[in-house]
C-alpha cells in the first residue's frame, strides 16, 4: 500500500530561462511531488492526462515505483503551461496556460487508496482539493499548496481546505497575500490560526520559514546552487521530499520531524533547479540526496 496520495497536475511545460529554452518538457505539480517523494516512500497519484501523454513520461513514474491507479487518460491534450524566468529567476512570467483535459478534471480516489495515511493536495482548485479530502478516510496527515489565483478568486473555499489540513506549504507571496502581511515572519503564525500543525513558507533562493505552535520559528537558507537552470517545480519537489520523509518514519510525527523534513525538502529542490523540468530528478539517487544533506548541515553550523 502507498504511504502518500497526491492530487495535482501532470503537464508539459515550455520554459525559457537565462540558461536556455525547452518545449513541452515533463512538468506538473503531481509529477514533481511524486518523483521527489518516491526517494523516501511509496506514492500514488490522482490526476488526468491526455492522449498525447508519452509512454516515456509514464515510464519515469513507474520506474520510481509510483502507483498510477488513480491516473485518468482522457481524449484530448495534456495540460500545457508556458512561462519565462528571463526577467527574474524567483518569479515565473506566465505566457500561456492551456488547461486542455485538466479543465474538466473530476478527481476519483480508487477504493484501495482511500485509506492512504498521508495525503497532499497540490496546487489545484480548492473545490478539487475538497473533493479528494471527502473521499479519503481519516488520513494521518494532510498537506496542501495553493497559488495567488485561488487566493484572489476562491478564498472562502481555500479557507475550508486550510481548516482540514495538518501542514500548509506555500510560497512567500502567497503567504503574504493570504494574511495581508508584509513578510513571511509575520504571515506564518497567522496561517497557523487556520488549524494546521505546521506552516512552511517557501522562499526560493532564500530558503524557507517553518513555524509550529510547539517550537515557533525554524528558518534556514536554501542550499547554494551556483548554476540555476530552471526553478520550475522546486516548490513541488520540496513538498514531495518533505512528505516523503515524514511518511517514511512509520510512527507518530513529532514536532522536530518537521525540521528534518524541511532539510530534505530544500536539498531535493536544489537538485531540481539544476536542469530543465524533471531531467535532473531522472538521474538522482538517494545517496546523492544524503550526501548533500550532510553538506548542507555543515553549511548551516556555526
Amino acid at each position: 500500500m502507498s504511504e502518500i496520495l497526491v492530487i495535482g497536475s501532470l503537464a508539459y511545460d515550455s520554459i525559457e530561462t537565462p540558461k536556455g529554452k525547452v518545449k513541452k518538457t515533463l512538468g506538473g505539480s503531481a509529477n514533481y511531488f511524486s518523483v521527489a517523494a518516491s526517494f523516501f516512500s511509496k506514492v500514488s497519484i490522482v490526476g488526468v492526462v491526455g492522449q498525447d501523454y508519452e509512454d516515456s513520461s509514464v515510464e519515469l513514474l513507474k520506474g520510481r515505483g509510483v502507483n498510477l491507479e488513480g491516473l485518468q487518460i482522457k481524449k484530448g491534450q495534456t495540460f500545457h503551461w508556458e512561462g519565462s524566468y528571463v526577467k527574474d529567476l524567483n518569479e515565473a512570467e506566465t505566457l500561456k496556460t492551456e488547461l486542455n483535459v485538466f479543465e474538466s478534471f473530476d478527481p476519483e480516489v480508487p477504493v484501495a487508496l482511500k485509506k492512504t495515511p498521508f495525503v497532499f493536495c497540490a496546487n489545484i482548485a480548492p473545490e478539487l482539493q475538497l473533493k479528494v479530502l471527502d473521499q479519503c478516510s481519516d488520513p494521518q496527515l494532510i498537506g496542501m499548496d495553493t497559488m495567488n489565483f485561488w487566493i484572489s478568486s476562491k478564498k472562502n473555499k481555500l479557507e475550508e481546505v486550510m481548516k482540514r489540513v495538518g501542514v500548509i506549504l506555500i510560497n512567500e507571496s502567497e503567504a503574504k497575500s493570504l494574511t495581508d502581511s508584509a513578510h513571511a515572519i509575520e504571515a506564518a503564525p497567522q496561517l497557523l490560526n487556520y488549524g494546521p500543525k505546521a506552516v512552511v513558507i517557501k522562499r526560493g533562493e532564500y530558503g524557507y520559514v517553518l513555524f509550529t505552535k510547539e517550537s515557533g520559528y525554524h528558518i534556514l537558507p536554501a542550499y547554494p546552487i551556483l548554476n540555476v537552470c530552471d526553478p520550475t517545480g522546486a516548490g513541488d519537489s520540496f513538498a514531495g521530499a518533505f512528505f516523503g520523509h515524514l511518511a517514511s518514519l512509520k510512527r507518530p510525527i513529532q514536532d522536530r520531524d518537521f525540521r528534518k523534513a524541511c532539510i530534505y525538502g530544500t536539498v531535493t529542490a536544489s537538485f531540481t533547479v539544476e536542469d530543465f523540468g524533471l531531467e535532473r530528478l531522472r538521474s538522482l539517487t538517494r545517496e546523492d540526496i544524503e550526501t548533500r544533506v550532510l553538506d548542507f548541515e555543515k553549511i548551516i553550523q556555526f
